[in-house]
């Protein structure tokens, strides 16, 4: 039996700094030397907030650089050996630095980054009118004003937008509404903005996402919840109708007892559209199961399908899709936690 050795690989813009964070530090009065690199976390989430880098570094001997912010980080994280993993390292993407600290003693080195640099125009306001276009050409245009890699999936790309006002909203806030709008997720991740439906089970390349299998007995704790489903037969979404000056209906479901979204659109396609992602998704069950997997699985993210086995029937019966993934490398070892949501 080969035991399980887990493993991390850092690159700080363009310098690979590996070597440094396995070494070890020597400890005052003959305690054991620790391993330079006390943590490493790292969450991923299907919704849109950017994917986050913890690392906690020992600098009890100063011999540790402050990375400026803006410093970009790249991480790979996997298993060097074992009998009970898979051996290699899974490429996580690259982080941007807007955060580090320094504090002691002992002095320890904490940095912060995230997937997407939220200090850029990503964020400003501005007043835009689109018409005429599509969701890909959107999609595009905006990717490319803030040198970002444009995915949108191909089932959304070729929407037809005939006429959509972007009213002092960032360029983010904008395209995340869209994604709403069509039941689907607005991310920024690796430089790629991406437009993606909710559990569509393919990448925005249209590439299948495979399902993962985890057993009870892969975890260390778990914790399953259900919650009465709110009674909404139907959602109504008003929209404008120019040639006949009055404010028309669509509905999606029942019309008895119908929900009616607040937001008045330009046209009935645009109606019809939010009528039906407000309706999947008030259809959606809202359970939720989370659990911890005693080694950590780098190959799992947000939007794998998910089947699981060995816990109450009622649970394993469910069609799970990964919401949120956090990964922590440290001395106790490579731990995955999951939060999985029906699919």
């Amino acid at each position: 039996m080969i035991s399980n050795i887990a493993a991390v690989r850092v690159v700080v813009d363009g310098n690979d700094i590996t070597p440094m964070l396995e070494g070890k530090v020597p400890q005052p009065n003959g305690r054991t030397p620790r391993c330079r690199l006390l943590s490493l976390g790292i969450s991923e989430k299907r919704g849109e907030e950017a994917d986050q880098l913890d690392l906690v570094i020992d600098d009890s001997d100063g011999a540790v650089a402050l990375p400026p912010t803006g410093a970009k980080i790249h991480v790979w994280l996997g298993w060097r050996q074992g009998t009970d993993v898979t051996p290699g390292l899974v490429d996580k993407g690259w982080f941007i630095v807007d955060e580090v600290a320094h504090g002691g003693p002992p002095d320890v080195v904490t940095i912060r980054a995230r997937s997407a640099d939220f200090t850029s125009d990503l964020k400003n306001r501005r007043e835009k009118g689109w018409h005429g276009t599509t969701i890909g050409a959107i999609v595009t245009d905006i990717a490319k004003r803030h040198q970002l890699t444009p995915r949108c999936a191909v089932n959304l790309a070729g929407i037809a937008v005939t006429a959509k006002a972007q009213n002092r909203e960032s360029d983010l806030a904008f395209v995340r509404r869209l994604g709403r709008e069509h039941g689907a997720v607005a991310k920024i991740a690796r430089g790629v903005l991406i437009l993606s439906p909710i559990s569509a089970g393919i990448t925005p390349s249209g590439k299948a996402i495979g399902t993962v299998t985890i057993a009870r007995g892969d975890g260390d704790a778990h914790q399953f919840s259900r919650q009465k489903r709110d009674d909404v037969p139907g959602v109504k979404a008003t929209w404008h109708n120019r040639k006949s000056g009055k404010r028309e209906h669509v509905v999606a479901g029942k019309t008895d007892g119908a929900k009616v979204l607040s937001k008045v659109h330009a046209n009935e396609n645009d109606a019809r559209t939010a009528a039906n992602a407000a309706h999947g998704r008030a259809g959606r069950e809202p359970v939720s199961l989370t659990m911890t997997l005693a080694l950590g699985r780098p190959d799992i993210h947000p939007e794998t399908k998910a089947r699981v086995t060995g816990y109450k029937a009622a649970i394993d019966a469910v069609e799970w899709l990964v919401a949120e993934v956090s990964h922590t490398f440290g001395d106790r070892g490579y731990t995955t936690g999951l939060k999985l949501e029906a699919a």
